[in-house]
């Protein structure tokens, strides 16, 4: 992405990652067996990641917010195959939200050196994003607008500890998995020359 301007490369890739954000939120309906422990494998924060380290923290955060707008204006593509202004309403579209934070301090990080190392940290610093502003916003949510007799602060972080887990593990691999894509393919791609013109 040079300056403001977007190429169709640009266009290609960053609506691959829309779709990728999309199959990722309803794996487990395409899949069912792609589960653990009973918590559904869902692969948005894995994408949003990826989608910030190999597109940049500029093109992979314009790419998740293309992909929440398209769910806020009704396209069935967030969990569930849902969709439309209601979910805003939902006490986990905070995690919705937090891809746009996810993607950017990813792919923040990654810009600065394109190493194994550093590539997994980016990616763990996405996951500490997708947390920090989910459940702080599913805390909300349950306390202020959903309605019930709420949670605690306590109760709020403890049962998102089992989907902390398997997202940790799978940044990880979305770590190590883009920096072998960096070096087998990424770096002779126009996505990269273009940085480095």
């Amino acid at each position: 992405m040079k300056g403001s301007r977007m190429s169709t490369y640009d266009i290609v890739i960053g609506a691959l990652f829309v779709a990728l954000m999309a199959v990722g939120a309803n794996i487990t309906s395409i899949a069912p067996f792609l589960s653990v422990l009973g918590v559904p494998l869902t692969l948005q924060t894995f994408f949003a990641i990826l989608a910030g380290i190999i597109l940049g923290s500029r093109l992979g955060t314009f790419s998740i917010m293309v992909y929440v707008i398209l769910g806020l204006i009704g396209a069935p593509i967030f969990a569930q195959f849902s969709g439309g202004l209601g979910t805003i309403f939902s006490p986990t579209f905070g995690f919705i939200l937090s891809y746009l934070a996810v993607a950017y301090v990813s792919g923040k990080i990654a810009e600065a050196r394109r190493s194994s190392v550093v590539y997994i940290a980016a990616a763990l610093a996405g996951v500490a994003m997708n947390y920090l502003i989910g459940v702080n916003l599913f805390y909300a949510a349950m306390n202020f607008w959903v309605g019930g007799e709420g949670i605690s602060y306590v109760v709020a972080w403890s049962s998102m500890l089992l989907f902390l887990l398997k997202d940790v593990t799978l940044a990880v691999v979305a770590g190590l998995f883009a920096h072998r894509l960096e070096k087998t393919f990424l770096q002779r791609t126009s996505l990269r020359q273009a940085k480095a013109s």
